[in-house]
């Protein structure tokens, strides 16, 4: 499976762990940057990691910012993502379950590192259940389709 991972340079030291763990449980990842901790532009890496995911080069994308709300509004502007925070464990599983959101952000500066890893493997193994749900997705795709 390939995931699209970005940053902005409050979240660049968390991509660089989740990088590794992705790495290491056979993810093959595409890093769409920051590639340093100076201040950059969130928008322009929230963006470049849901292209990614809207082309379909990548099944998910996994974005961090410094509350994760600014790389998240970003990523939602493309055509086709549905991205939510995951700012529990909780929701971040039922992002996946119950609103097929093809990817996922965090806030750096709210969450552990330790805490944003164990959230992308939640919503990573978590399937969507369709269903009721079903209808409330293809809602929102079908207004984005206007």
């Amino acid at each position: 499976m390939k995931i699209a991972l970005g940053s902005d340079h409050a979240g660049f030291a968390a991509k660089e762990e989740v990088k590794k763990f992705l790495a290491d449980n056979k993810y093959e990842v595409i890093d769409v940057g920051t590639y340093t901790n100076e201040s950059c532009n969130y928008a322009e890496f929230g963006i470049k990691a849901a292209e990614l995911v809207k082309s379909k080069e990548c099944e998910y994308g996994v974005i961090i910012c410094g509350s994760g709300e600014g790389i998240s509004i970003a990523a939602n502007k493309v055509k086709g993502i549905r991205c939510g925070i995951g700012y529990n464990d909780e929701v971040s599983k039922l992002i996946k379950q119950h609103n097929n959101c093809n990817m996922i952000a965090f806030g750096a500066r709210f969450m552990d590192t330790k805490d944003i890893i164990k959230r992308v493997k939640i919503f990573l193994d978590t399937q969507f259940e369709g269903g009721r749900h079903l209808v409330r997705v293809e809602t929102i795709t079908n207004y984005e389709k206007k």
